[in-house]
């Protein structure tokens, strides 16, 4: 940020903030921007201070700065090993046949958008005009479907998709994880232009033949 301040260029600085953790479980979803931020994670702390600084670059030296708070992205050519999104980490173990593991009860809900319908929001941002610089959440957006979706729901169409019975199993829950997240996005509809245009169990049907065709090789 300080470099783009200092080279005096018309820059416009896009940054992929969080919606899914950063308002925290203190909130009644769905979320708006204008929400209070009390975000468990040092994942979402770290956004959020990014944010602050976005806003002061924004008020006191002008920068041109949009923050797109993504709920839980997935899609194609995401990594199913580590601590990769949970779509994308089921779709591996299917293909490996390998049971499907759940932390707490499963009930958990996260907004999951598709990657594409991401995509496009960060073009809209990019070219888009903006609103007024102000506080924190004036050029903020909500990136997301406006639904909350259980791990088990995004289990049971992933095993529908690929047509498996691979087991799922129960392991204890894990400290600081949100219970309840999905986000409201009327803001980035009235200001952007953007709503998501792929529905979960299509999303789904397409990530996993994705890869699928990578373990096959028909896909690169």
């Amino acid at each position: 940020m300080e470099s783009v301040r200092a080279s005096k260029a018309k820059t416009r600085v896009i940054f992929t903030s969080t919606g899914g953790v950063l308002y925290g479980d203190f909130n009644k979803p769905p979320n708006a921007e204008i929400y209070p931020k009390d975000p468990e994670s040092p994942y979402a702390i770290s956004k959020l201070s990014i944010e602050l600084y976005l806003a002061y670059y924004g008020r006191v030296h002008g920068l041109e700065a949009v923050a797109l708070r993504f709920g839980n992205v997935y899609g194609p050519r995401q990594d199913p090993h580590g601590e990769a999104g949970v779509v994308a980490i089921f779709c591996g173990r299917i293909l490996d046949n390998r049971p499907l593991t759940v932390f707490g009860d499963g009930l958990q809900t996260r907004d999951y958008v598709y990657v594409s319908d991401v995509a496009r929001s960060v073009l809209l941002a990019a070219t888009k005009p903006l609103p007024e610089k102000a506080r924190l959440d004036a050029r903020a957006f909500n990136i997301g479907t406006g639904v909350g979706t259980s791990v088990i729901e995004i289990a049971k169409e992933l095993q529908r998709a690929a047509g498996s019975d691979v087991p799922v199993e129960f392991a204890p829950r894990r400290a600081g994880e949100q219970q309840e997240s999905f986000i409201n996005v009327d803001k980035a509809k009235a200001l952007l232009g953007w709503s998501p245009e792929i529905d979960l169990p299509e999303g789904l049907a397409m990530t996993f033949q994705w890869f699928a065709g990578r373990v096959s090789g028909t896909v690169v």
